[in-house]
């Protein structure tokens, strides 16, 4: 059974590239946790996903037949229940499954990558599923293995928690041997079946006392490909590094052994370029996943991602993936591709990794397709998948109203599927990873935009209506640091026809039923969507929802804040604690109970539903049963402060009510970590202007 045409049979220089697909589904162990990505996506329960997956135009799904789910408690015990219902019903629609075999997984609880059992095993496995579905013919045994051996035997992020360089390369070695063996069980029954290898492609820059180190990981990066095409032999550039570990027997039966890729799979993300920096005190508002020092040769340095941090530096996918075709010669697919961030920054990066392959394909370089990976977003990567904490970014299909919702990317998706040019808000500005981004940023007015009289401006903006001061200044800035073009308006019929605005955000907080009814008239009249705020604080108020008018879109928020707002309670928190002497303790109060929400977090939260188009009543509101000084606790963890400097002052009764079901914020965690850190540059920002108008007063 085949649904789709071989590979030798596509010429990558005629007719469309394939949109290939895939929903997160990592199953990780941290000490004695597992994460479950197809579980907490709550695909598990849901093979009705499948159909808005084909729906799309993906010709190939990318798929979990893992170990650790069929395989659970012992090695001879297989339950293919559900595997048999999702592959059945992907055949029905038309795609062709790439099935997985164990994605950043260690293997179930009985074995580890250190394991001399873990190749066997997953070989045994291998046979199970191609036995079950001898018409499946595309597999990956071992995704990303370089980087799954780093993360559970260098970094220690995951099981089974090594952090020496020989751990790492047993743990690759036995993964390369897993992959070997786990096709050639395979091919016994189906000697069509292809291996679609993947891993994360990037390069390593570095200051200059770091050169040395990042020229190894540069050779490092190819490892697990080069393993596989049998090419770590004597003059390999890291053999003798292997061979010192007491490897070289392993090397040699692996490269007397090949297991050659049919299809290169790169995963290639905005982070996947890499600064190793032992100028550490520039990095200080670094993210959550780089605040660990590394050290090198007794150079402590950062390790953060180089398209922020040297911009316009960056070899960027084009180049990586030019490289790959020299070294290999083999066909390529970008087997991941996503950008966790907004809604207008996530299409971007994906069209522009999709022009950069057509590109690429009419130079002559095989280049099959690009997949849309995290199709219904993805869990806890901001912090590696180590804990969860409940941090949700969106995908294709955003699942955080309980069902799977369309996102703009899914509108993109299927442009680029029928060969159509996606188009819409934001999708015109270059991503802000290109050099030229900054020059559609005007001295006066950025992405500010005006109607003269009979003239309606292009493209078209967001209009927002003037009203709450601070929400106005948080939306404006929004908007400039997304690049997206905006007005501000006074809600008037006339000014927003003028505009022919793709949107309205409303920030008159006060504005009456009539004044409401009026703008979701105009809004109606137009073929747009308008976006209307209630924020109430619940401790003292409950003000009802209105229904949400039709093609509206009703926003229930808490009392807001922002890290300008000097009189903020978390302002002030994190202004004492940043102020506190070693051992000093700072009291607060346990009472009232913590209701606020993050400006910024909840305008670019709109934003992103604005451009989804979607309508109805949403809610955007902290957690319950925070008290003050719990929050406070948790401002001065994520601060790097000590918890225990937080003294309760009076008691606190926890209500033991949870979240409303439809819940637009992050965590509060993740909230206060953005919170954190644009307070503190907005103070560096502050002593800047202040420091560099004294000297200006001095001269």
């Amino acid at each position: 059974m085949s649904l789709a045409e071989p590979f030798a049979d596509l010429d990558p220089r005629v007719g469309l590239m394939e949109l290939w697909g895939g929903h997160e589904c990592t199953v990780n162990r941290v000490h004695g946790a597992w994460f479950d990505q197809t579980q907490r996506s709550g695909h598990d329960e849901r093979p009705e996903d499948l159909k808005l997956f084909a729906d799309l135009g993906i010709r190939r799904l990318r798929y979990p037949a893992l170990w650790e789910r069929i395989s659970p408690g012992r090695a001879d015990q297989r339950d293919f229940a559900w595997t048999d219902e999702r592959l059945a019903e992907i055949a029905r629609l038309g795609m062709e499954p790439i099935l997985t075999l164990c994605h950043h997984g260690s293997g179930p609880h009985y074995t580890s990558l250190l394991d001399d059992g873990f190749a066997p095993g997953l070989a045994r496995h291998a046979a199970a599923v191609a036995e079950r579905y001898p018409w499946v013919t595309d597999y990956t045994p071992v995704n990303e293995p370089l980087t799954t051996a780093r993360f559970s035997a260098l970094y220690g992020f995951w099981y089974p928690h090594h952090r020496d360089e020989e751990a790492f390369w047993r743990a690759l070695l036995n993964e390369t041997d897993a992959t070997r063996l786990a096709m050639r069980a395979i091919r016994r029954i189906n000697p069509q079946a292809r291996l679609i290898q993947t891993d994360d492609l990037g390069y390593c820059h570095a200051t200059a006392p770091l050169l040395r180190e990042a020229a190894y990981q540069n050779e490092r990066r190819w490892m697990g490909w080069d393993l596989l095409c049998g090419t770590v032999t004597p003059g390999h550039a890291l053999w003798d590094r292997l061979v010192d570990f007491g490897l070289e027997a392993r090397l040699r039966a692996i490269a007397d052994d090949p297991c050659p890729p049919d299809v290169i799979g790169i995963n290639h993300y905005l982070s996947s370029e890499r600064l190793l920096d032992h100028r550490i005190e520039l990095h200080g508002a670094r993210g959550l996943a780089d605040r660990e020092l590394g050290e090198c040769e007794g150079i402590a340095h950062v390790d953060v991602d180089a398209a922020r941090n040297l911009p316009g530096q960056v070899l960027g996918l084009s180049e990586l993936v030019q490289q790959t075709w020299e070294r290999y010669r083999l066909p390529i697919a970008i087997t991941e591709c996503h950008n966790g961030s907004t809604r207008e920054e996530q299409a971007r990066w994906f069209i522009d990794v999709w022009d950069k392959a057509e590109a690429l394909r009419r130079e002559g370089v095989d280049v099959r397709s690009v997949t849309a990976w995290s199709l219904l977003g993805a869990h806890d990567w901001n912090r590696m998948v180590t804990e969860a904490a409940g941090h949700y970014e969106p995908g294709v299909f955003d699942i955080r109203g309980g069902v799977p919702r369309p996102t703009l990317m899914a509108r993109v998706l299927a442009d680029l599927a029928r060969g159509e040019r996606p188009s819409g808000p934001g999708l015109d500005v270059p991503g802000w990873w290109h050099p030229e981004r900054h020059a559609w940023h005007e001295p006066a007015h950025g992405f500010a935009v005006t109607a003269g009289p009979g003239l309606k401006p292009q493209p078209r903006p967001l209009a927002i209506v003037d009203g709450d001061p601070l929400l106005t200044r948080v939306a404006v800035a929004a908007c400039e640091a997304r690049g997206l073009h905006h007005a501000l308006v006074d809600g008037g019929e006339g000014q927003l026809a003028a505009l022919h605005p793709w949107a309205v955000l409303d920030l008159r907080l006060a504005a009456g039923d009539v004044t409401q009814e009026a703008l979701a008239r105009s809004c109606r009249t137009l073929g747009i969507v308008g976006a209307i705020l209630h924020p109430h604080d619940p401790e003292t108020e409950r003000v009802p929802v209105p229904d949400s008018p039709r093609d509206m879109l009703v926003v229930e928020t808490g009392p807001v804040f922002d890290a300008a707002d000097e009189e903020a309670r978390a302002v002030r928190l994190l202004d004492e604690l940043d102020l506190l002497r070693r051992g000093d303790r700072l009291r607060v109060e346990a009472w009232p109970r913590w209701t606020g929400v993050y400006a910024p977090t909840l305008v670019d939260g709109v934003l992103d539903l604005l451009l989804d188009g979607l309508t109805g009543t949403v809610h955007f509101v902290a957690e319950e049963d925070w008290s003050l000084a719990d929050v406070a606790r948790l401002i001065a963890t994520v601060a790097g402060h000590q918890p225990c400097a937080i003294v309760d002052k009076g008691s606190f009764i926890r209500i033991g009510a949870g979240r409303p079901v439809q819940s637009y914020l992050p965590p509060l965690v993740s909230m206060i970590e953005r919170f954190v850190h644009d307070r503190r540059r907005c103070r560096a920002d502050r002593a800047n202007a202040d420091h560099a108008y004294m000297l200006e007063a001095a001269e």
